[in-house]
């Protein structure tokens, strides 16, 4: 169900990255229509959905995602993805222990963020589809993410993990996208790269180009 091929464009998006001018309803058509190769539904912060409405929109766009056989990734909510049958779940270094996620995210895709070589020996991957590394460079799309660690750590991590799956994550844009390929990594994650941009399909079709 999961190969490296679906971290090459993986757009990230909740409805606080979209701006009054759209839907992410609308903004993540024109992904998938445009090519991005995975998704992940990540409802966080100031004026974030929540229960009934939260799971409604995730339904609405596992569909979407299913239209176009690209994997629907739930951040961090395993009841959530659970209840609507997410193809995966990406979890963060504060989050309940990868165990119990394998445990009741049997047979699905997990992902899990890993920022320097402390938390990569502090984590267990046997459970583990892929790790995000990051943040690449600062970032205004995540209020919590941490001090970027430059592509060259996914340079590091690679000495330790060989050809294990990563996604780099934070800060990318058509300027940086190469550094970071060259750097050794499977694909880029992006969010303001695409919800901001001026012509969604132009600027998938860019990045693609370069994370071949």
């Amino acid at each position: 169900m999961f190969n490296k091929n679906n971290l090459k464009l993986y757009f990230i998006c909740g409805t606080q990255d979209i701006d009054n001018n759209s839907t992410i309803i609308d903004v993540v058509t024109e992904a998938l229509e445009s090519g991005i190769t995975m998704f992940q539904f990540r409802e966080k912060g100031t004026g974030a959905l929540t229960g009934n409405a939260k799971e409604d929109l995730a339904r609405k766009l596992l569909a979407l995602c299913r239209d176009y056989k690209v994997p629907f990734i739930v951040n961090d909510d395993v009841d959530l993805a659970n209840k609507i049958n997410a193809d995966g779940i990406h979890v963060g270094q504060e989050d309940m222990d990868i165990n119990v996620f394998a445990e009741q995210f049997k047979g699905k895709i997990i992902g899990l963020s890993i920022s320097n070589i402390a938390e990569y020996e502090a984590s267990n991957l046997s459970h583990v589809n892929y790790i995000g590394v990051g943040p690449m460079f600062a970032t205004t799309s995540k209020d919590d993410a941490s001090l970027p660690v430059g592509p060259q750590m996914i340079t590091t991590l690679r000495n330790y993990i060989k050809d294990f799956p990563i996604v780099a994550i934070g800060g990318i844009n058509l300027d940086n996208v190469r550094d970071i390929m060259q750097a050794g990594a499977d694909g880029i994650s992006v969010i303001s790269a695409i919800t901001q941009s001026g012509n969604i399909s132009n600027t998938v079709s860019q990045f693609l180009q370069n994370v071949e």
